[in-house]
């Protein structure tokens, strides 16, 4: 089993400590390693760090600049006009005078660069996941809305709607179910649901349907509402 560099180290020191006599020619064979190894384990029980390998030169160095642009240009264009590696490669010498590279070694650089472009403007595009949280007060909001049922009266299945006004806060809600959605239905809703709750919420009441309540609607989120709605709302909500 290969021994790790700080283990080398401390096998080094601990025969020359065992068997001063022991020479470094003698500690290298025995450890098959360089004298030069032995000399610095014998220095220092901390080895050395390692030289960084100097990094290689491409003689596609000054294009690949070049070859990046011409493949982020593809990202947009139609698949027919997307640049093939001898497209590049024809480029290179006709527009930038670069002739020093190869075909097969343009060929190489893109089919290695190509995906990696692609999947670093597929990460650009991504949105950041969140939420962005809601905080209510006791008894502040509510929300209403209505929805369809379906009722067994006297064996026949007969389609309802569902009036249910919902605290926002606590999440109590109450249910009434009648045979349309009609603006009296509406009120009537709203009339048990705050004898039920024994009030009215203090701010606001959201409505994802309001047309029991609406004569017409206008630009944008505007809305004309009944006369009757007005009224009720005005004594309901003073």
């Amino acid at each position: 089993m290969s021994l790790s560099r700080a283990e080398l180290f401390a096998a080094i020191r601990r025969d020359k400590r065992l068997d001063p006599e022991m020479s470094q020619r003698a500690l290298a064979e025995k450890y098959g390693v360089h004298r030069r190894t032995v000399r610095q384990a014998l220095t220092s029980a901390v080895p050395p760090p390692r030289k960084k390998p100097v990094p290689r030169t491409s003689v596609l160095d000054p294009a690949k600049g070049w070859i990046d642009a011409m493949l982020r240009e593809d990202l947009t264009a139609p698949r027919k006009q997307k640049h093939t590696a001898r497209r590049i490669w024809q480029r290179l010498a006709q527009e930038y005078s670069f002739d020093q590279a190869s075909y097969s070694t343009v060929c190489d650089y893109v089919l290695v660069r190509r995906p990696e472009i692609e999947a670093e403007a597929r990460e650009g595009h991504r949105h950041m996941n969140g939420m962005v949280p809601q905080v209510h007060l006791p008894g502040e909001e509510a929300e209403v809305d209505f929805a369809d049922v379906w009722v067994r009266l006297a064996g026949e299945v007969v389609k309802c709607h569902l009036f249910t006004l919902r605290l926002s806060y606590s999440g109590k809600a109450v249910h009434r179910v009648y045979a349309s959605q009609a603006q009296e239905s509406f009120m009537e809703g709203h009339v048990a649901a705050f004898n039920v709750l024994g009030g009215v919420p203090t701010r606001h009441i959201r409505y994802d349907n309001l047309k029991p309540a609406v004569n017409r609607i206008c630009t944008g989120r505007s809305r004309v509402e009944s006369e009757r709605w007005l009224t009720f709302r005005a004594h309901c909500c003073p």
